[in-house]
């Protein structure tokens, strides 16, 4: 074998972990063990795949190496509860857009990893930029605003998340006393989840105002941000499954749609067949037809 699995996952686990002091415990290795380790493999390889920085990281080749020694992880579990031999329980790296995290998607993983017998190291990500993470192989699957497949994945169109721009009843009564207009949007204050996110300069857009023009807060968590909305702080496009116990008013001006999918690694593992199926299952329910 070109490059042997245990030095690939002392690569992975020394990736994730940051140091190779962690990696070390987490394998119940010294550090020279480590370190020996991955001058073997980079040997075997003929390339330098770690960087040793703090936290060291993997180079491009060493994510290909990193996402094969996560791969195999997946086969041999699926591999050992096909066979009845006990395999402890792996871990699944998903990564998943905040306002899915806040309505949709807990109950179903929480369901699959129950199922399953697994661990769930989810990662918060812009949905425009979960496929990043998927193709460095951080992760093996994600919730992704994508539609083409990264390479060696599968995409599957879940459903669209409808927005709304809302605001609290006192803010409507300060910024827009003569209706939500072209001006008053120009300068009512904005609030954003982070700085990717685009919903809210998308309805600007849509009503013929200038992005750039009115004054942005951040607020980079779900449920905060939807509470701020409510505090009076600026408006913002909010989902009606987070609406529910505000009092907030629709501006109008027209939903925004964003259209979400399912990628993931194009193994044979039932392990993540099954999460997949009950990600399907729940947005089906929970979102709009895609």
């Amino acid at each position: 074998m070109l490059v042997p699995v245990d030095l690939a996952h002392t690569l992975a686990v020394a990736v994730e972990e940051g140091t190779l002091d962690a990696a070390a415990r987490r394998l119940h290795l010294t550090q020279s063990a480590v370190s020996q380790r991955l001058a073997t493999l980079e040997r075997v390889t003929g390339q330098v795949l770690l960087v040793r920085s703090r936290p060291v990281r993997a180079t491009a080749a060493g994510d290909e190496v990193v996402r094969y020694a996560r791969q195999v992880a997946h086969l041999d579990h699926d591999l050992a509860g096909r066979i009845g031999i006990e395999a402890g329980h792996p871990t699944v790296a998903l990564a998943v857009n905040a306002d899915s995290l806040a309505t949709w998607i807990l109950p179903p993983l929480t369901a699959a990893a129950t199922h399953h017998g697994v661990l769930l190291d989810l990662h918060r990500e812009d949905e425009g930029h979960t496929t990043a993470l998927l193709a460095d192989g951080t992760v093996t699957a994600a919730v992704t605003t994508v539609a083409t497949p990264v390479p060696g994945c599968t995409s599957t169109a879940l459903g669209s998340m409808r927005y709304r721009a809302v605001a609290a009843p006192d803010f409507v009564a300060r910024w827009f006393p003569d209706g939500v207009t072209a001006d008053a949007l120009a300068v009512a204050p904005v609030l954003d989840f982070d700085r990717r996110d685009t919903l809210q300069s998308r309805y600007l857009e849509g009503r013929g105002v200038d992005p750039a023009a009115p004054p942005r807060h951040y607020v980079p968590s779900s449920t905060e941000f939807a509470r701020t909305i409510a505090l009076g702080l600026g408006w913002a496009m909010l989902p009606d499954a987070q609406r529910e116990g505000l009092s907030l008013v629709d501006l109008g001006g027209g939903d925004v749609t964003v259209t979400l999918y399912w990628q993931q690694w194009r193994t044979h593992s039932a392990t993540l067949a099954g999460i997949a199926a009950e990600v399907a299952a729940a947005a089906r329910e929970a979102l709009d037809p895609a």
